[in-house]
């Protein structure tokens, strides 16, 4: 009789408490970490067969000290964490999840659209600060407000998510234009990148983080945007040059941002995302576009699926 598969999940409170992670259908032990340093991985992973990962980094040498491993289950569908070639050299394969989030990230991005079209943070605050009491009618106009309908949203990623957020704006009356790649001719129906930029009255980041994609979005682009458009990231952190964006909603380049992501997650004191905490044009949330219930669930359920589906022999949502 075979072994049982040797499962190591590395970072398990990266799922929500109250989400059911189900057993896979076959021989295993399960060993589970709330969470996992860098310098721990190495022992924990020494006797896996396979290991589940969201956001705890596989390197090479990491790799290469779990000579059973077979499998790493990505609890994601970024595998940035995962040095793939290491993998690949050693016969390992690598599955991510994917199409788990739409619904999820899609209605946190046009959350964050409609507090900064209509600047809700600023009155709110201003209403604390007691602004309404002081005005001399029954309302005041301190913020600019603008409605998404007519508006231009210019999508950089035609993916899954991409698409889902396109469609999501032409529901709601935007004209909905895909940027092409960065420095090259337009695909057909794809917009020129720099024309899109120009033209958007609303951008939104839907693409990985890649050697290509690193620092996309820097002050050349910022200046760029000529309509003074929102700046949507619930990428990753890195497509935005985030030493700029300050600058740029304090010079007025852009006329605010709505980040997902960082660089470093969580971000220092210092980390310039948090320099901009208290502006009203600025809204930081934790990496939770994905988070709903709803969607943490498709999205363990399908961890296990694919650890079902290598066992089985046919690997699904391969990425090495």
């Amino acid at each position: 009789m075979a072994r049982p598969l040797n499962i190591v999940f590395l970072d398990s409170d990266t799922i929500r408490p109250e989400v059911k992670l189900r057993a896979p259908n076959l021989p295993h032990a399960f060993c589970a970490y709330s969470s996992t340093a860098p310098d721990e991985v190495a022992e924990r992973i020494a006797e896996a067969d396979v290991v589940i990962t969201n956001k705890v980094p596989l390197t090479a040498g990491t790799i290469a000290a779990a000579p059973r491993l077979k499998l790493v289950a990505v609890a994601a569908t970024g595998y940035d964490v995962v040095d793939v070639a290491a993998c690949r050299a050693r016969g390992v394969v690598v599955s991510n999840v994917r199409d788990y989030a739409s619904a999820s990230i899609t209605e946190h991005v046009f959350a964050l659209i409609f507090a900064l079209r209509r600047n809700l943070i600023g009155y709110r605050d201003a209403v604390a600060a007691g602004r309404w009491l002081e005005a001399e009618q029954f309302c005041f106009f301190d913020y600019p407000i603008e409605t998404l309908s007519g508006a231009t949203l210019g999508v950089i990623g035609a993916g899954a998510l991409g698409t889902a957020v396109g469609e999501t704006g032409r529901a709601l009356g935007m004209k909905v234009a895909y940027a092409g790649r960065k420095g090259e001719p337009p695909a057909p129906g794809r917009t020129d990148f720099a024309e899109l930029l120009a033209t958007s009255d609303v951008i939104s980041l839907h693409c990985p983080l890649t050697p290509q994609t690193r620092g996309l979005i820097g002050e050349v682009e910022l200046r760029a945007m000529a309509r003074r458009p929102i700046l949507i990231n619930t990428a990753r952190g890195g497509v935005v040059d985030e030493t700029v964006l300050g600058r740029a909603l304090e010079e007025g380049w852009i006329s605010g941002a709505g980040f997902d992501v960082a660089t470093a997650e969580p971000p220092p004191e210092d980390h310039p995302l948090m320099r901009l905490i208290g502006r009203h044009d600025f809204i930081l949330t934790p990496h939770v576009a994905w988070a709903s219930r709803e969607s943490v669930q498709a999205l363990v359920d399908q961890v296990i699926d694919n650890i079902e589906a290598f066992v089985a022999g046919a690997p699904r949502n391969r990425v090495a």
